[in-house]
């Protein structure tokens, strides 16, 4: 199976152009990407890439009492790719783990149009999630990762707990004849 998908993020939020640090962004940005899903019995490889594609921030840390005049920042892309190793137990599909991996490069910043060759973001992450099944309808996910390789930021250990329920599924499908049924007996 292959797919494709299109993030947008626009400029929400207070920005304050006078604040070097703001709760809102100035700036357009978006990921496209495209993914690959293979299925081999019980073994899924999926794997994605992309790339986060950014907007000048025409007005960055400008009109303020360090830099009466105005400012731009700019960003080059950031690139991804993604992966991850499935098996399904029993070919339950809410009971399965996962080995998963990631990494990004690029990003590097421009102020006016000089470009920072100190902020390349390289990154990378491994972990893996487990989805246990509790009943039909509810399932545990865990997970757990890592920094690989951390250049910016990134570098720290998550460990993750959720639960999921599902209310679509074999009950509410065998139910919806039934109701029909009875609307229109009464």
């Amino acid at each position: 199976m292959i797919g494709a998908s299109l993030t947008i993020v626009t400029p929400t939020g207070q920005y304050d152009p006078t604040r070097l640090i703001n709760w809102g962004s100035n700036r357009w940005a978006f990921k496209p990407e495209v993914g690959l899903s293979q299925r081999w019995g019980n073994w899924i490889l999926d794997a994605y890439a992309g790339v986060w594609l950014y907007t000048t921030n025409p007005e960055f840390f400008s009109h303020n009492r360090l830099f009466p005049g105005t400012m731009t920042q700019a960003q080059k892309p950031i690139g991804s790719v993604e992966a991850h190793a499935s098996y399904n137990i029993k070919r339950d599909p809410r009971f399965w783990f996962s080995l998963d991996g990631n990494y990004w490069y690029g990003g590097r910043t421009s102020l006016n149009s000089v470009e920072n060759v100190a902020t390349l973001q390289a990154n990378s992450r491994i972990g893996a999630t487990a989805s246990v099944p509790i009943t039909k309808r509810q399932s545990l996910k865990l997970s757990y990762s890592n920094g690989a390789v951390a250049r910016f930021g990134g570098n720290y250990q998550n460990v993750s707990a959720a639960w999921q329920y599902s209310w679509i599924g074999r009950r509410a499908a065998n139910t919806l004849p039934r109701l029909r049924t009875r609307m229109h007996k009464d």
